[in-house]
């Protein structure tokens, strides 16, 4: 059994420079880093955005001239985030997914973050991963990533209960704030009823015959990329709201528009089936690793809450879920080459797996959130998102217990 990632024979080496950059004055860290990527570029003309979407890292887009045609992406690591997340795992599931066409070019890695390749499309807002049209692109996507062979047979054995462990012994017991101190003792079960449940959870999710594949693991709506071949479409898919937040920090937009899309004239709607497939990319590798099948789909039908202001009245209801499921099994079964069969009972086997897994997502990003308040300096209410994944995983549990299989 292995739950480590190995990066397949021949895969492109990734330089590592002894660099650091200061995530409040990243310019001249920055520089040294484009002096080594693209020394052609000359250091008085070399412009840099800083991007403030995600909630776990920060992202400046290094680039010259006027169109942005060419950027190479910095990504700072967050404070103390080395606590929990493994950068050596991060980059090596960055090396795995490239060398399958999942992921962009990997360019090298710093002290303390990596530079990588930027990825044209949009990131997705909660109403895009709603319509047929785009998730099944999303399951299918998704479908690729579980079916990636471990390396010379072996098999694969999850780490969440052992990366859940050491995020409960990482949650802070006090905060040196008296109203965040007060928020904790009083809105957050106590540490030990998150040690019962977490055991719950491992003895109740284990058994349920899951498949471990290597999942991706943090599939919230930013980290999916959505490129929409025709541009006049733009006017269903590409007319998002502001950028939001997110735990990690891949996605790039500028203002309402994704890079290299044209604004849009038309309305601001949701996204329909009028629109043609287009293809999306999965970014942001920091949690990726050898996990449940069915977590990996149970904390994507999660996400579809949002993050900002999470609501999760819009979880997928069972009709979308089981077309969804079944969109990913027929892709999950040709990738894997099983055929493309998908039988009644193994949809619905898997819609009974997955929304029990969906319980140890909750939990997972509870524990996360805690972390975070303690260590971030990011401006984010982790605090409160802690209190959110808790109060849902409590309200779900009975719901999804009470399913049984067929």
């Amino acid at each position: 059994m292995a739950n480590y990632i190995h990066v397949p024979d021949g895969a492109p080496a990734v330089p590592k420079f002894n660099v650091t950059v200061d995530e409040n004055d990243f310019r001249s860290g920055a520089l040294k880093l484009m002096k080594e990527l693209r020394p052609h570029w000359k250091p008085a003309e070399v412009k840099m955005k800083s991007f403030t979407d995600g909630i776990t890292n920060k992202l400046i887009g290094c680039y010259v001239g006027g169109d942005m045609q060419e950027v190479v992406l910095v990504r700072i690591y967050g404070n103390k985030t080395e606590l929990f997340v493994d950068r050596e795992n991060e980059v090596k599931s960055f090396r795995v997914l490239q060398a399958h066409r999942c992921a962009p070019r990997l360019y090298c890695t710093f002290n303390n973050g990596l530079c990588y390749e930027f990825l044209q499309g949009t990131a997705l807002e909660p109403e895009h991963i709603r319509s047929p049209s785009v998730f099944r692109l999303i399951a299918r996507q998704l479908a690729k990533y579980h079916a990636i062979h471990a390396h010379n047979g072996w098999v694969p054995k999850s780490d969440l209960w052992l990366k859940m462990g050491k995020y409960f012994s990482l949650v802070p017991t006090h905060f040196e704030d008296p109203v965040q101190n007060q928020r904790l003792t009083q809105e957050v079960p106590s540490a030990a009823c998150l040690r019962e449940e977490m055991l719950w959870l491992q003895q109740s999710l284990s058994v349920l015959g899951s498949p471990v594949v290597l999942c991706h693991n943090d599939l919230l709506c930013k980290n999916i990329i959505y490129n929409q071949s025709a541009a006049h479409a733009c006017t269903v898919l590409l007319c998002t709201p502001a950028p939001t937040l997110r735990r990690g920090a891949f996605a790039l937009l500028l203002g309402p528009w994704g890079i290299g899309t044209p604004q849009c004239n038309g309305p601001k709607v949701a996204c329909e089936d009028r629109t043609r497939p287009g293809n999306v990319k999965f970014i942001d590798y920091e949690y990726a690793g050898y996990n449940y099948q069915a977590y990996d789909i149970g904390n994507h039908f999660n996400e579809f809450a949002g993050v900002n202001e999470v609501d999760y009245s819009k979880y997928p209801g069972r009709e979308l879920q089981l077309q969804w499921l079944r969109a990913y099994l027929e892709a999950y079964k040709e990738y894997k080459d099983q055929g493309a069969d998908v039988t009644h009972t193994e949809v619905e086997v898997l819609y009974v797996q997955v929304n029990r897994f969906a319980l140890a997502s909750h939990f997972f990003w509870g524990l996360w959130a805690l972390i975070q308040a303690q260590y971030s300096t990011i401006d984010f209410d982790f605090l409160g998102y802690a209190v959110l994944r808790f109060s849902q995983y409590f309200k779900m549990k009975p719901e999804v217990t009470a399913l049984s299989f067929p």
